[in-house]
């Protein structure tokens, strides 16, 4: 069973490393690749791209009930990396758009790793699982943006299309591995029914108050990425995309001590505390990135870093706590509905909000969006935990 999470952890670690290669620079990929200049453009192609991913990713927990995770995935990767070199040679835009799309409708299957180890993994061990799971997502963003920084100053923009199908065929050759080593069986593993410890419909309700406060979360801290590498060079007057790829990944490096700190302690079950605290932490750090001094910025993309890396692993902690095995897919799958709404929402407004702002401008949008899913978040579940603590008492 240790040999099936480690294989998997090692396949999220390389596909989020090629998916984010691009992530802090598609301005500059897009001028250089076909001449494009348009700041709402590359908000459209990012909004895009998530909702592309997020109407995918249903469709694949659903083939999971009856293909098993692992050998969909070879398939599904195979085709990606073929898309992913059909990217490489268009000379046209539009054909660009429409294959690179087509590539992550397959590659959004990749998703369905994170429910699967968390399946295997026992309840009272969630919060290092999900650390771990948010550590890895950092690391990918920086081993992505560090990746993506040395092939725009370095080689041709496109050339990181042909870093993606080679992670597509690690991803495929790891693949066969475990379904040779561990005999996987192509068809999906049978699971009794559990009965849920909530009604349906609270159930529902849950989830759904849940998915709001990760919409405006991920709104906001959305906000602040795409254009974050030229807001730096622009304060820091350091033309290097190396070292904008850096200080983009501060949060990664911020997010490995969190994880050797969730680690080493114990793991209050006060979920609704531990988010509110986590998320104010966030505020304060992305008001400090706003001051527009170099050393100021990093300071606060420290914090931030924190306030993030805390929040995010609280929140899908909180979720996996109020769900059984046999539905982590399905509220997972809700949940990151709701987290892309976010970020389709701030990728359209991104580029209107710098055309007609400034580069700081996010980062204050950014701050009062924090400070509205706190404030939500308070407003309901503090209410609902009050609720439920009055019944607990009558009840006794």
């Amino acid at each position: 069973m240790n040999n099936l999470k480690y294989s998997l952890i090692i396949l999220t670690l390389v596909s989020v490393v090629a998916d984010s290669m691009l992530l802090p620079f598609y301005s500059q990929f897009f001028a250089e690749a076909f001449d494009v200049h348009s700041s709402q453009m590359v908000g459209y192609y990012i909004a895009v791209s998530c909702l592309t991913v997020t109407v995918s990713f249903p469709f694949w927990t659903r083939v999971a009930e009856k293909v098993n995770e692992v050998h969909l995935w070879i398939y599904t990767q195979i085709i990606a990396g073929i898309l992913g070199l059909a990217c490489y040679y268009t000379t046209s835009l539009l054909q660009f758009w429409i294959l690179s799309q087509l590539m992550l409708m397959f590659k959004a299957s990749y998703l369905l790793i994170y429910p699967f180890v968390i399946r295997l993994e026992e309840k009272e061990k969630h919060v290092n699982m999900v650390s771990l799971f948010s550590v890895l997502m950092h690391f990918g963003a920086i081993g992505g943006a560090l990746l993506g920084g040395v092939i725009l100053q370095m080689f041709n923009a496109k050339d990181a299309y042909l870093v993606m199908p080679f992670s597509d065929a690690i991803q495929v050759v790891v693949c066969i591995f475990i379904i040779l080593k561990l005999k996987v069986p192509f068809s999906a593993e049978k699971r009794l029914e559990t009965v849920p410890c909530v009604t349906s419909t609270s159930h529902k309700r849950f989830i759904l108050n849940l998915g709001v406060v990760s919409m405006l979360f991920y709104f906001s801290v959305f906000l602040i990425r795409p254009f974050f590498s030229l807001y730096w060079q622009s304060i820091s007057e350091i033309q290097s995309e190396v070292l904008s790829g850096f200080v983009y990944s501060i949060p990664g490096w911020v997010a490995l001590v969190g994880l050797w700190f969730n680690n080493r302690s114990k793991h209050s079950e006060r979920h609704i505390q531990s988010i509110l605290a986590a998320i104010c932490i966030a505020i304060a750090g992305l008001m400090i990135q706003s001051s527009e001094q170099a050393w100021i910025v990093v300071l606060g993309r420290g914090i931030f870093g924190w306030g993030l890396f805390q929040a995010t692993v609280r929140l899908e902690v909180f979720m996996f706590a109020r769900s059984t095995p046999d539905n982590y897919a399905k509220d997972f799958s809700r949940v990151y509905l709701f987290q892309n709404i976010g970020v389709i929402g701030a990728s359209f407004a991104i580029g209107y909000i710098v055309d007609h702002g400034s580069l700081v401008t996010p980062f204050y949008i950014g701050t009062l969006g924090l400070i509205v899913s706190t404030i939500y978040f308070a407003m309901v579940f503090k209410k609902r935990s009050h609720t439920t603590s009055i019944n607990v008492q009558e009840a006794k």
